[in-house]
């Protein structure tokens, strides 16, 4: 009990406290209270849709000016339409196919350089002693250079990853258009590995991905554009795996020996029908 006593009594006190300040503040509720940080209230920035003395039209949120390019990708200057796909095919170029051809010219003149100064060392006469200089002058290192193939390879690993999860849907996991959309009744796509989209080029599946085509709705606010040029190099080598397994049947050069006295020329079907005549 007496800690209980106590208790109310300091609660008393600070209340009375906080009462006696409360009625002894002259408070002007016209005026704001207390600003610790102005700056936060008022910004030496504009706000985009307040007015401005600094232009003619009154406006601080100004157009960009023509011709202007958003930071970022450059604009394509391309139309939602099959003609302007066909375009696109033959003006866009993969990026990393560039690239890993870049690559391969480099190794290969880098190659021919090597092979032409050892060439030239071979034949001089008055080289400098290596085992003399070596221990004072550092040996140049070459950069490392991009490898090619792995550098494709990282692009169709990447864009496997972004095919199983915006592509797989209507396309299946293999590209055969037996995905979970098409098998509910949707009009499956055309087969990836075999379909038209093998003797199309990469721009104009580019342009597919970037406006779509048909049923297909366009991918551009789901993935950026080096993300697209991905998912083209993981179809692409799906479309190389069909083609590798494709079998095709040995030409036959020479016509065919009849054997145990067969005749080539009397259909199998003729032939047991003119048996059942004769009998």
């Amino acid at each position: 009990m007496k800690n209980l006593n106590r208790l109310n009594i300091v609660l008393g006190v600070l209340l009375a406290i906080a009462a006696a300040f409360a009625i002894g503040m002259d408070v002007d509720h016209t005026q704001p209270n207390l600003e610790f940080l102005p700056e936060m209230k008022r910004t030496p920035a504009s706000t985009a849709f307040s007015a401005s003395s600094v232009f003619p039209n009154g406006r601080t949120l100004q157009e960009p000016v023509a011709g202007t390019i958003p930071r970022g990708d450059l604009p394509l200057y391309y139309e939602a339409t099959k003609e302007d796909a066909v375009r696109a095919g033959e003006e866009l170029r993969n990026p990393v196919t560039v690239a890993v051809e870049e690559a391969i010219a480099a190794q290969a003149k880098n190659a021919d350089v090597k092979e032409a100064a050892e060439g030239d060392k071979a034949t001089a006469t008055d080289a400098p002693d290596v085992s003399k200089t070596s221990a004072t002058t550092p040996v140049p290192t070459a950069e490392p250079k991009p490898d090619p193939k792995a550098m494709l390879n990282a692009s169709i690993q990447r864009g496997a990853k972004i095919y199983g999860v915006f592509c797989v849907s209507c396309h299946g996991p293999k590209g055969a258009g037996d995905g979970p959309v098409a098998k509910r009744g949707f009009p499956p796509p055309p087969p990836l590995p075999t379909g038209k989209s093998v003797k199309m080029k990469d721009g104009q599946l580019f342009h597919i991905l970037t406006y779509g085509q048909g049923s297909m709705s366009s991918m551009a606010a789901q993935l950026n554009r080096n993300q697209r040029w991905d998912v083209i190099n993981y179809v692409r080598s799906m479309q190389q795996a069909a083609a590798d397994n494709q079998v095709t049947p040995p030409a036959v050069t020479e016509p065919v020996t009849p054997q145990d006295g067969t005749d080539t020329d009397t259909p199998p079907n003729a032939k047991d029908a003119t048996d059942e005549a004769s009998q």
